[in-house]
């Protein structure tokens, strides 16, 4: 009896079960308000549900503006409001950004529900895109308007209004150097009257963070280690117009290096083998970049010798009292990781294997911090991008790594002009561009146009920095130039050829290029009226000679002839050019083979204030062609902050030709120079002369040169630093000396070479000009000094030169005046 009344009790049960589910099931949902979504549709988010729980799943599909759901006894009752659909989106009044890309910012899309909460949304993110636009004043409004079909267009109303950029960079907390000083480390400026030309006025908080690095590395290199942002401080001023940023800095104490060690705890690595790539010393001002380098280095060394999973790290024991640091640079093993996945990620124009051919690692690599440290400043260093960061996450596994290289590309191309003018030679100019991301290749590609009143010209250059996938650097230059040098030498040349050259780098500061140049030379001497340069050999028709002192009733003899009489016209002092250009005329072709061997230290190339820049160039010509010389040519560059914001410059330079298999050396491959070498003197303005005709316009060149600059540039007291513009006084010194080519020449066809007699040219044929010459060869040292004002213009930077000669040569040429420009785009 009773395992029966067992049996009908689970039986009573499961009927009463089933009964509940089905009537569960038979429970019908109603729908109430739907035109666009089935009813099916919404009945599946309503089964085995809640009443709140459907709700919510409804709600959640962005479809519905509200969901009421309400249970009874029979049936569930859905009722719903549809959210109209956004047929399209449309903006009015944008002149400065694309619809495009504020389309792309919005989260109201063509063919979306429309939801007047993600609008306004929007709006509010349109506005945050105007400010950091730079244009913080632009008002933005939305109204939608009814179509057919429960569809509505979404129209977003913009006036732009005026830019607004960073008004005011302040500073506070800084003692040693000076807020202008810090604004000038800065990618991020002040607006101000040229505000229109320019875009470094914006306000971008990224960009702020990147200059934020700038100063805070520019403290560690200048010895200060407790250096640290306290904060910044952005705040949109609507009175003014604009932002105002306030950085706040504790500076510390600048520290010396009291000591520098190495300590290797990786078997087989000894102190010697690393110590040599430690260049700071002790009593130094402590150099955080200085260290980064060692670092690497060091890191690079003892991986190449086998140790894929070696960390160097610093350790610096500071003595804040004597205000000094020992430096210990720790050699061990760090951990076994390795690089998973690289990703590259925000390059919009650049190639993904531009960034990554700049690491020294790739997946599999043991992962190493130093590396991607050095990687992150390269690419930086490229100037292809506004940013660069390289972070890192955790991989599939616990030895795995992933890299991440986020980068946001930039506008690579350059515009310059440049120029100079003297009251002698007139005006001249020259037009390049340039992009040094090409096709987002990373390769280089320059076109420069020249043109003045006495030359003109076409250049092309181009380099690939990897060649064959290699840290080699493979180019070429193609050229033709034409120079009328009759101001000064009475000739004219025409110069084309081309230049192949392959650089690659031994360090981060040495460079070697080797270089091979084919280019031919033409020379000739205008012959006309206006310029009656070889009349003596050519005269012209119906063209009279002048007679003037000292040859007006001078008697010469004739041939030889005893007796025989004769006057010497002018001809040779009417302007005529030098014998020694004479037989110049023609075609040279050189074909020359050189290395240049470069040395750079400076902290930025564009504005330097700390560093050296040496170049070193000897190359030989004699591999064919027509010249055959040996010729090295240098030049220094050292700089030196020598107070707040005041840089000291100091440059040397220096070459000399010499011929080869006891060859004359051919005019053209002699040195002319000016104002290159000493401020204050025109192009071939220093140098040998032929005496015996005007020695001003006679200019031969010379193979020996050297000088020496000193030069201060400062900002201008008074003015606002954001005119961009500082001043510079300057002492230039330097000679050009020792002609080697030949002084007697036969141009007369009368097989008679003049010569030389008590110092004095004397003719033998008449009536031509002396077939020798009289070379005036002067080493004296030419000096000068001079002003100048630089001016950092919207177009670029512009320098203005004015220089006094204060020693010269019996005739040398001056030039007070020159200026050159440049910019970019």
């Amino acid at each position: 009896m009773a395992l029966v009344s067992v049996r009908r009790f689970a039986l009573t049960v499961g009927l009463v079960l089933m009964a509940g589910m089905s009537a569960a099931q038979a429970q019908s949902v109603v729908v109430h308000g739907n035109q666009r979504m089935d009813a099916e549709t919404i009945r599946s988010y309503v089964q085995g549900k809640s009443p709140d729980e459907a709700r919510q799943a409804l709600l959640a599909t962005g479809m519905f503006s509200d969901v009421k759901v309400a249970g009874g006894r029979g049936a569930t009752v859905v009722t719903v409001n549809e959210n109209q659909t956004v047929n399209r989106v449309v903006f009015e009044g944008n002149k400065k950004l694309n619809k495009d890309v504020l389309a792309g910012e919005l989260s109201t899309k063509a063919r979306g529900p429309y939801s007047p909460a993600a609008v306004q949304a929007d709006v509010e993110k349109l506005q945050e895109i105007y400010k950091r636009g730079g244009r913080g004043l632009a008002t933005i409004s939305s109204r939608i308007v009814p179509l057919t079909n429960g569809r509505v267009d979404v129209v977003f109303t913009i006036k732009e209004g005026d830019k607004t950029g960073v008004k005011e960079i302040n500073f506070v907390g800084n003692h040693a150097y000076s807020s202008r000083r810090l604004r000038d480390l800065m990618t991020t400026t002040e607006m101000n009257l040229l505000s229109w030309l320019k875009t470094s006025d914006v306000y971008d908080p990224d960009k702020i963070s990147s200059d934020e690095e700038l100063i805070r590395r520019y403290y560690l290199k200048n010895g200060y280690a407790d250096f640290r942002i306290v904060s910044t401080d952005s705040v949109f001023d609507q009175a003014k117009g604009g932002w105002i940023v306030t950085i706040t800095v504790e500076e510390g104490q600048p520290y010396r290096i009291s000591s520098v060690d190495v300590e290797s705890r990786v078997e087989g690595v000894t102190h010697d083998m690393v110590r040599r790539e430690v260049t700071s010393s002790p009593g130094e001002i402590y150099d955080a970049e200085n260290v980064e380098k060692a670092l690497t280095s060091m890191t690079t060394s003892v991986m190449r010798k086998g140790n894929p999973f070696v960390q160097v790290r610093p350790a610096g024991v500071r003595d804040s009292v004597n205000h000094t640091i020992g430096l210990t640079y720790v050699v061990e093993e760090g951990p076994r990781v390795y690089i998973e996945r690289i990703n590259v990620r925000g390059n919009v124009r650049t190639r993904d294997y531009v960034i990554r051919r700049e690491l020294d690692l790739e997946e599999g690599d043991a992962y190493n911090k130093v590396l991607i440290d050095r990687a992150e400043r390269r690419l930086n260093g490229l100037g292809y991008f506004k940013k660069v960061r390289i972070t890192n996450e955790p991989g599939s596994q616990p030895d795995r790594v992933v890299i991440n290289i986020d980068v946001e590309d930039q506008s690579t191309g350059q515009f310059s002009v440049s120029g100079g003018y003297s009251t002698q030679d007139g005006v001249i100019g020259e037009v390049a561009v340039a992009e040094s991301n090409f096709l987002g290749r990373g390769q280089y590609i320059r076109v420069a146009g020249q043109l003045g009143q006495r030359t003109n010209g076409v250049q092309l250059s181009f380099t690939e920095p990897y060649f064959l996938g290699q840290r080699l650097a493979a180019g070429f230059d193609v050229y033709t130039k034409y120079t009328d040098n009759t101001m000064y030498a009475r000739y004219e040349t025409r110069a084309t050829g081309g230049t192949i050259r392959f650089g690659f780098p031994i360090t981060d500061e040495f460079t070697v290029t080797a270089r091979y140049s084919l280019y031919q030379t033409k020379l000739s001497v205008p012959d006309s009226y206006k310029q009656p340069y070889n009349d003596c050999s050519f005269p012209l028709p119906g063209y009279t000679s002048v007679f003037n002192p000292p040859f007006d009733g001078v008697t010469y003899p004739y041939n030889g002839t005893p007796g025989a009489l004769s006057y010497y016209p002018n001809c040779a002092y009417d302007g005529e050019a030098s014998v020694a250009v004479k037989q110049a005329i023609g075609r040279t072709l050189t074909s020359l083979v050189g290395v240049t061997l470069t040395y750079n230290t400076l902290d930025n190339m564009k504005n330097p204030h700390s560093g050296i820049y040496a170049e070193v160039r000897p190359e030989i010509a004699g591999l064919g062609g027509d010249s055959k010389f040996f010729r090295a040519t240098g030049e220094a560059r050292y700089y030196r902050e020598l107070w707040d914001d005041v840089v000291g410059i100091v440059k040397l330079q220096g070459g000399t030709i010499q011929p080869l298999g006891g060859n004359d050396l051919r005019l053209t491959d002699n040195f002319f120079l000016g104002p290159s070498l000493v401020r204050g003197f025109a192009p071939s303005g220093i140098g040998p002369r032929d005496l015996t005709g005007d020695p001003s316009t006679n200019a031969i060149g010379g193979v020996n040169y050297f000088g020496a600059s000193v030069e201060a540039q400062f900002p201008i007291w008074g003015l606002p630093r954001e005119l961009g513009l500082k001043g510079a006084v300057f002492a230039d010194a330097g000679t050009l000396f020792g002609y080697k080519g030949a002084k007697t020449f036969d141009l007369n066809y009368n097989g008679v070479i003049d010569g030389f007699a008590g110092g004095v040219c004397q003719p033998n044929s008449q009536p031509v000009q002396p077939e020798c010459m009289i070379v005036k060869d002067s080493s004296a040292i030419r000096t000068s000094v001079g002003a100048s004002i630089l001016w950092q213009s919207p177009l670029g930077p512009i320098r203005f030169d004015y220089a006094f000669a204060l020693t010269k040569a019996d005739g040398d040429r001056t030039q007070a005046f020159r200026f050159s420009g440049g910019g970019s785009f």
